[in-house]
């Protein structure tokens, strides 16, 4: 009589922004690997409850509750493997027209709630030997027109997570930088408040768009494949390529494209 294989336990991943395109893509894929997710977001209302999926309602500009969030997750579970810091906003407007309210507000959602959900996790990934993984953008390594608030907060991002890199190294912790160009995750329903911002992947002027499906699994073959830089689309790659060999010549593209707008 042949015994079973030995089941090994779920890893279980943690995603903020996991009710967006691109988490809820990314938390699908991660599931149908054998994985256990945890999503955050301010309205968890569509996603179902599961014994792989846990949903959990959470202002991650509220960085009280967003460390009580994350201590509630540590506690529920033996590891944490995975945190994927997917929240975000944009704002799509010149400088000259940027609130001051909305540029600090870009930067609570995509900056400071991710650098503080990376120290709560800090010790849990430590014990795993887990994985950072950010997800930033193109704007994060590069200048994009009417984006600089936007620029500006996944610039910070890949500051921080580069040099989190540096440090987490030692203790066997990977920290992974995935770039998307336009993920096209609000496809008409931009949702802009106030404020100016809103949410990501709604673009009117994007190019060579790809899907959340697409992004994820992008992003997903990329850390099997043990990459610490994942560019997603064929714009970012280009991007990257440009600002490498030749920062003046993005520069004259950015400049170019604004012309051409004017003129219009």
């Amino acid at each position: 009589m042949t015994m079973p294989p030995h089941k090994l336990p779920k890893k279980t991943a943690v995603i903020s922004g996991g009710g967006g395109g691109l988490g809820t893509a990314l938390s699908e894929k991660l599931q149908a690997d054998g994985w256990r997710v945890v999503l955050l977001d301010l309205n968890v209302d569509h996603l179902s409850h599961s014994a792989t999926q846990l949903p959990l309602n959470c202002d991650i500009t509220d960085l009280r509750a967003l460390k009580d969030c994350c201590a509630k997750i540590l506690a529920c579970h033996d590891s944490i493997d995975l945190v994927i810091y997917g929240a975000g906003v944009t704002a799509i407007a010149p400088v000259e027209a940027l609130q001051d309210q909305a540029h600090r507000r870009l930067f609570d959602i995509n900056y400071f709630a991710a650098a503080a959900m990376a120290q709560a996790f800090l010790p849990a990934l430590r014990a795993s030997k887990g994985t950072h993984l950010a997800l930033t953008s193109v704007a994060g390594f590069a200048p994009l027109r009417h984006r600089a608030s936007y620029a500006a907060s996944k610039h910070a991002m890949t500051g921080f997570f580069a040099s989190l890199r540096v440090e987490e190294a030692a203790f066997g912790v990977r920290t992974v930088i995935a770039a998307p160009a336009f993920v096209a995750t609000n496809v008409g329903n931009p949702d802009a408040d106030t404020d100016g911002l809103t949410r990501p992947g709604a673009a009117q002027d994007a190019v060579d768009v790809v899907t959340p499906e697409e992004a994820a699994d992008i992003i997903l073959r990329g850390l099997k494949r043990g990459k610490l830089d994942i560019f997603v689309g064929r714009v970012a790659r280009l991007s990257d390529l440009m600002m490498r060999l030749s920062p003046r010549l993005y520069d004259w593209v950015m400049a170019r494209a604004i012309r051409s707008e004017r003129q219009t």
